[in-house]
């Protein structure tokens, strides 16, 4: 990918030292899935890589994918950037605050609709609201480090093709299938996912078994993606597969400290999965309805 580097920027009667991005912009469709590829990625203190992010080694490895040098700690990316008021928040901005009272400790990208990404210290890569009480209380501020084309606050955070890749709704369907659930049961625990929607009774019975959970605003995103990685952890417990001790090949992209290593190592033992080729699995590309379909007939057999 060609490198984008941050350029200065000069405004009236006041010399920005930081920067900002106007040309060659990547798009808020493609800040917003490159940023979710990793939910669910553990956090570690000072965690840089896909084995584990803190907060900024997270924004930092979501902009170098776009193409972007950004500094590394959240201080030093606080001091880059334009400032942005929290009215005028674009896709893309980066978002401070302050959650150890010593001014700003921790930061993430927003991505519309008052939420943002970040790698939580709890929960690891996931998504939160400006509106909560804990990081409205907390909130520092925000940078503008990239000028994304057409980005507003409402485009929606659904980007993925779905005629190519599998929804998280068709995976709760299909596994619901596979498992022969009882699906009767429409009362929804996730916010987004009303008792009148067809993908209801599935849904509910896969987190009955904690196969399927919500992210931290208790929402299912059934349009969503699904990552390699997080599927091979769905199908473990889905069909509560046990280590084989077989010796099966190391994917090259998925070392031992990966946070999915042992589901990926389950699946291969159990042939449900060879990997992409060149002895690699792609732990972080989206499955595809084709992988979806080869993964469950090999689960079911």
């Amino acid at each position: 990918m060609k490198k984008r580097w941050l350029i200065p920027v000069f405004a009236s009667f006041m010399i920005f030292t930081s920067s900002i991005v106007d040309a060659e912009a990547a798009t808020p469709q493609e800040l917003i899935t490159t940023a979710k590829q990793y939910i669910g990625v553990p956090y570690v203190w000072g965690g840089t890589t896909t084995s584990g992010f803190d907060c900024s080694g997270f924004t930092q490895k979501v902009f170098a994918d776009l193409g972007y040098t950004i500094n590394r700690t959240s201080q030093e990316q606080f001091s880059q950037g334009i400032p942005i008021s929290k009215e005028n928040l674009q896709i893309g901005d980066l978002v401070f605050f302050n959650t150890s009272g010593n001014g700003v400790s921790h930061v993430g990208i927003y991505i519309g609709s008052n939420q943002f990404i970040h790698a939580s210290s709890s929960k690891g890569v996931s998504i939160a609201s400006l509106d909560s009480n804990y990081w409205k209380g907390r909130y520092m501020g925000a940078k503008r480090m990239v000028d994304f084309p057409n980005s507003t606050p409402e485009v929606k955070a659904s980007t993925v093709d779905l005629t190519i890749y599998a929804s998280r709704e068709k995976v709760a369907f299909r596994l619901a299938e596979g498992l022969g659930l009882d699906t009767t049961d429409t009362n929804s625990p996730f916010i987004d996912i009303k008792s009148s929607d067809r993908v209801a009774g599935a849904v509910t019975a896969l987190n009955k078994l904690k196969i399927f959970e919500g992210n931290e605003q208790g929402r299912f995103n059934p349009n969503s993606p699904i990552t390699r990685a997080q599927m091979a952890k769905v199908l473990v417990k889905a069909f509560n597969l046990k280590p084989t001790g077989k010796n099966t090949t190391e994917f090259r992209d998925v070392d031992k400290n990966h946070w999915a290593y042992d589901y990926i190592k389950i699946l291969a033992q159990h042939g449900i999965t060879i990997g992409k080729g060149n002895g690699n699995y792609g732990p972080n590309d989206y499955v595809s309805n084709t992988q979806l379909e080869t993964f469950i007939n090999r689960a079911t057999k």
